[in-house]
């Protein structure tokens, strides 16, 4: 399992002549990637790099050549790997880690505050305000995976349901998943409340309806950076050269649909009809400095050989802090902000990044570049760590008060969901991932 190492471009003492990078979620050590546009516009969708409160266009950066040149660069990479993600974020994942690394470098030595007069007129020729940019889904999502791995959330939603808070004996063994659907997949969504079959309790007979108990799930996004050929499983020394970075996801679930329809198979049209991502990948080489022990209590199985190793033990945690934050329609009405109702750390989930993609491959099923698995609902180890409401509020048992007084035990139609992540840790600069909202809307008719 190699990890990339620390380097320049996370340099702490580094800024940028570009004042809003320095301070911001998007400084010269993050560099995460997206797909924009101008806003009202009938654009392609092109590959971006967020930086501070602009979009470095990658596609009007790669017909240029002279911000390339400063020592340290390896131009023999750092172009080819422009022009890559110029055409498709896909095909800068394919070109492998050093590829990378070489535009990662590029970039941020463009942007450091010792670049070039020349190399800044260059580079500023390419900015974008982000306000003036509609976004997308980072690459077009091919396929989604996701995932069940916070043994706090089974936990809770256990509880929260009467089961007693029991967990199914394969949780500790492996990192469990269904596959999902990508083409529900999308970025600042407004989503309809879903139409489906549900029980009531103490009923012999489902009724038909929008869903009435609508939920969230605080997840976050592992963006596949490398095909795996069919048949060939990914082992543990070479799974983190096939992720790229990582996202923030909201898994919306209807649970009143999900619990009828999971016995016995997987969820389907509790989860099918919106995932919400946010429109950055924060790379894991920019993620390299938050990196943590991989550590399994004692009263837990440890992992199987395929699903450890030496690397892992050492440094396949991950230290990001996560929140969800809620937005009423009557909120919105008094220009009331978002209130944040729970906030954890990705350090808690029961299985790493790279056991999750492991495992995918495990029985030789063949990724593709582009590909997203979702990390399934982060919470830890105390209430207000929960990542869902249906864990705040027990199942609608004892709702949650906002400031100003609403109640919810399940989302309401006008709610609007934020969902936000970064890293710090003492001698790195901050870095984060930005925001991935999203806003129910009444049931469409049928």
């Amino acid at each position: 399992m190699a990890t990339l190492s620390l380097n320049l471009t996370h340099d702490a003492q580094a800024r940028s002549w570009l004042a809003s990078a320095n301070g911001s979620d998007f400084p010269i050590q993050n560099l995460p990637y997206g797909r924009f546009r101008r806003t009202n516009s009938q654009e392609a969708w092109r590959c971006g790099v967020a930086i501070g409160d602009q979009v470095l266009d990658l596609a009007h950066l790669a017909t240029q050549t002279s911000w390339l040149g400063a020592p340290g660069v390896n131009t023999a990479l750092a172009k080819p790997a422009a022009q890559a993600a110029s055409r498709d974020l896909r095909e800068l994942m394919r070109m492998g880690t050093d590829a990378w690394h070489a535009l990662r470098v590029a970039m941020f030595l463009a942007l450091r505050e010792d670049a070039s007069p020349a190399v800044q007129q260059v580079v500023q020729s390419a900015l974008i305000p982000q306000a003036s940019a509609d976004m997308t889904t980072p690459v077009q999502v091919g396929e989604y995976t996701d995932f069940y791995t916070s043994l706090h959330h089974a936990r809770n939603v256990g509880l929260a349901i009467g089961n007693g808070g029991l967990v199914t004996p394969n949780f500790f063994w492996m990192p469990i998943a269904y596959h999902g659907r990508a083409s529900s997949l999308g970025v600042n969504q407004r989503l309809h409340r879903p139409l489906g079959q549900a029980m009531a309790p103490g009923q012999d007979r489902p009724i038909y309806g929008p869903s009435q108990r609508l939920d969230y799930e605080l997840e976050m996004a592992i963006y596949v950076g490398q095909d795996n050929d069919w048949g060939r499983p990914v082992s543990m020394e070479h799974a983190e050269s096939h992720i790229f970075g990582m996202g923030l996801l909201n898994d919306w679930s209807a649970r009143d649909i999900q619990f009828w329809e999971m016995s016995p198979l997987g969820p389907f049209q509790g989860k099918n009809f919106a995932t919400s991502l946010s429109p950055w990948v924060v790379t894991m080489e920019a993620l390299a400095p938050f990196r943590l022990p991989f550590t399994r209590a004692d009263e837990h199985p440890q992992p199987l050989a395929y699903l450890d190793g030496q690397a892992l033990r050492a440094h396949g945690g991950l230290d990001i802090h996560l929140s969800v934050s809620l937005q009423t329609a009557k909120m919105r009405e008094h220009a009331s902000p978002a209130q944040e109702i729970s906030k954890t750390n990705f350090k808690h989930q029961h299985w790493c990044v790279s056991q999750m993609l492991v495992q995918h491959t495990a029985g030789g099923c063949n990724l593709h570049a582009g590909d997203v698995l979702g990390t399934g609902t982060v919470s830890g180890p105390t209430a207000q760590e929960a990542g869902a409401i249906i864990e705040l509020a027990k199942a609608g048992r004892e709702p949650i008060t906002l400031a100003n007084g609403e109640q919810r035990s399940f989302l309401l139609d006008g709610d609007a969901i934020v969902l936000r992540g970064a890293c710090e840790r003492a001698g790195f600069v901050r870095i984060g991932f930005g925001a991935c909202c999203g806003e129910v809307l009444p049931a469409m008719p049928h």
